[in-house]
């Protein structure tokens, strides 16, 4: 007989040296509410056909264990299944409409919802977040279709399902996808003082500030240890037509400037190109953010996310520290999530 999630979740949490708390806890009752309306059997449908929800939208701030917590129910979740970073999942639709003969929007929608349901049952999407107009405005006909075809969706989040896209460009275009999601997801809130990222289990070891001597001494010394019998092969990547030169390449091992990645007129697709042909990425030169570089500071904020989510460590250089690292007013938010990965990145074990 299967164990409960939750004794599932525990004995997972103790193998791993992970605390557990009655929040974490209270949440994982939640999921497995969940897991049996969606995943038990059609017979509990039925019986509850009034609560049956096709998501769970988990939100919260930075560094509370959210995403640890879906990652384990992924996990647990046996079958076809899809764990995908929203952007490479919008990348992927705007692709396939781009290439199907279909003759209008809808219809390309319905294709690429039942492609994706030959895939999965269930999909992840792990720190959810609208940061574009074109995705905003599509969003509402692809998340209907998507659950008429009894997909199911669990999510991470920084911010509620009713403020997402907040002040963006023609959000009124948005709101059908925020009364679908509202309408068809549990929506819970993990509410955590502590950031996991910064604990003392993440020592600092590879972020270098402020800019000097010192620390390019350092940075240069690492790159020498980490490149040693490697060769040094400059790598072309195309992307559709467009070519990305890494000069500093040695099988894997990635030197990057700041102006290489951010100040160039870069988006995800660049971005996961190259992440996914890098082990270890060193980035110099990361400057004070304000709302003069915002532009360089969102495809900072969106390169981070994407090398989070590949699960590749990180060097940094910057001219503030970690913890003081400065924001524009618009992005302040999200940039606490980058700043928490951050933390994770340059802490984590290269091998």
């Amino acid at each position: 007989m299967q164990k409960s999630l939750e004794k599932e979740f525990i004995i997972y949490c103790n193998k791993q040296n992970l605390d557990v708390n009655s929040k974490q806890i209270k949440l994982i009752k939640k999921i497995e509410e969940y897991f049996k309306l969606n995943f038990k059997s059609f017979i509990s449908k039925i019986l509850s056909k009034k609560n049956y929800k096709r998501g769970f939208y988990l939100y919260g701030d930075v560094g509370v264990g959210k995403t640890m917590i879906l990652d384990f129910f992924f996990n647990f979740v046996k079958g076809k299944k899809l764990k995908l970073h929203f952007n490479e999942f919008m990348l992927n639709f705007h692709d396939f409409a781009h290439q199907s003969k279909a003759k209008n929007n809808d219809n390309k929608i319905n294709k690429f919802v039942k492609k994706l349901k030959s895939k999965a049952k269930l999909i992840y999407f792990d720190e959810f977040q609208v940061t574009n107009i074109v995705d905003a405005m599509i969003l509402g006909k692809l998340f209907d279709e998507i659950f008429k075809e009894d997909l199911k969706i669990i999510v991470t989040s920084n911010t509620k399902i009713e403020n997402l896209y907040k002040d963006g460009l023609q959000r009124d275009q948005f709101k059908p996808f925020i009364k679908i999601m509202q309408k068809q997801s549990f929506e819970h809130e993990l509410n955590i003082d502590d950031d996991y990222r910064k604990s003392k289990n993440n020592k600092i070891q590879r972020y270098y500030s402020p800019l000097n001597q010192e620390n390019n001494f350092k940075i240069n010394k690492l790159f020498r240890v980490m490149t040693k019998n490697k060769v040094l092969k400059e790598k072309i990547l195309n992307v559709k037509g467009r070519k990305l030169y890494l000069k500093n390449f040695y099988d894997g091992i990635v030197r990057l400037t700041f102006k290489e990645i951010c100040d160039k007129n870069l988006g995800s697709e660049d971005y996961i190109k190259l992440v996914r042909n890098c082990n270890f990425i060193v980035m110099e030169n990361v400057p004070v953010f304000n709302d003069l570089n915002a532009n360089q500071q969102q495809r900072f904020i969106t390169f981070l996310d994407i090398v989070y989510d590949q699960n590749i460590p990180m060097a940094i250089s910057a001219e503030q520290k970690i913890d003081k690292l400065s924001s524009s007013r618009l992005l302040e938010k999200p940039f606490k999530r980058t700043i928490s990965r951050l933390y994770e990145l340059t802490s984590k074990k290269y091998s």
